[in-house]
């Protein structure tokens, strides 16, 4: 057999090992399809949140943000997964938290007392902002400077 068969035979067999072993490391992997029910929540200002983030209740993660989009009228239109099998009343209300100071964003949802229960492409209507810092310590600072003024008003 010439050397050229030979380098032929080898590299093909080679080729094939890697992939048989290709072929089984992908099919063995756990790919799960998201389970639960994607709905919306409408906010006016969403700075900061972003895909992935998590979607809680009572301090539970139940699931997460899949998609951000501009809707009708410039208002931000959150896609949320929800993974698990918690019946979330109609009148629920979302609200966008922050973890610390300037830690990442997440999701609350406050469960509402209605019979009827949000199902698949539902929309939350009753949302609460994020809060962007910067204007949180401009408020504060104001306050302060407000009660400076006050204060040196009464000293007069």
């Amino acid at each position: 057999m010439s050397e050229d068969v030979r380098n032929i035979i080898v590299g093909g067999i080679t080729v094939f090992v890697l992939v048989v072993i290709g072929v089984a490391s992908f099919s063995s992997s756990k790919i799960e399809a998201s389970n639960g029910i994607s709905i919306n929540a409408v906010f006016n200002r969403i700075d900061g949140l972003q895909k992935r983030d998590e979607v809680r209740i009572a301090g539970i993660k139940i699931g997460e943000v899949t998609s951000l989009t501009l809707g009708k009228g410039f208002s931000a239109t959150v896609g949320l997964n929800i993974e698990t099998d918690a019946k979330i009343p109609t009148d629920s209300s979302a609200a966008i938290h922050t973890e610390s100071l300037f830690g990442s964003k997440f999701i609350v949802i406050e469960p509402g007392a209605a019979d009827g229960f949000v199902a698949a492409g539902d929309t939350i209507d009753l949302t609460q902002d994020s809060i962007v810092v910067q204007d949180l310590l401009e408020l504060i600072i104001g306050e302060a400077k407000a009660n400076q003024a006050k204060m040196k008003a009464a000293q007069k």
